[in-house]
């Protein structure tokens, strides 16, 4: 299993949306890096949500319950092969983990996160992985 962390402004798409949605098309990416991050991600993955923009704080879980298959949010212009992926939301964290607090924490300074914070969906260790449930209340 591998753990991922995705990105969405919450005035957009809120996790709380994503609740009580069950599960939802991760649609709309346009990096190259993240997209092979995309195909990259296999079913029972955990993911980790991220309120970017407003809140900048990982908010809650999700697991992928469709590999990568082509984005039909693609513009008939567009020349990439865009792909997404389906989630399953998860249970959200009693106590977000600020963008702050990744920083500031020894163990997750490094995360992609931080490194590249334009990337919308990265990669997260099983180490950062078990730091972030713990820092999150799960």
């Amino acid at each position: 299993m591998k753990y991922w962390l995705v990105k969405s402004e919450p005035e957009s798409y809120s996790f709380a949306q994503f609740q009580k949605d069950k599960t939802t098309a991760w649609t709309g990416v346009r990096n190259y890096t993240a997209r092979i991050n995309l195909r990259t991600m296999a079913k029972g993955d955990e993911v980790f949500v991220y309120h970017s923009v407003s809140e900048k704080a990982i908010v809650g879980m999700a697991s992928v319950i469709k590999t990568a298959y082509p984005d039909p949010t693609v513009e008939a212009d567009e020349k990439a092969d865009w792909v997404c992926v389906d989630l399953k939301a998860g249970k959200a964290f009693p106590k977000p983990v600020t963008l702050e607090a990744v920083k500031a924490h020894r163990l997750l300074k490094n995360m992609q996160l931080v490194k590249q914070s334009r990337l919308s969906v990265a990669p997260v260790s099983e180490e950062e992985a078990a730091e972030l449930r713990k820092l999150g209340g799960l």
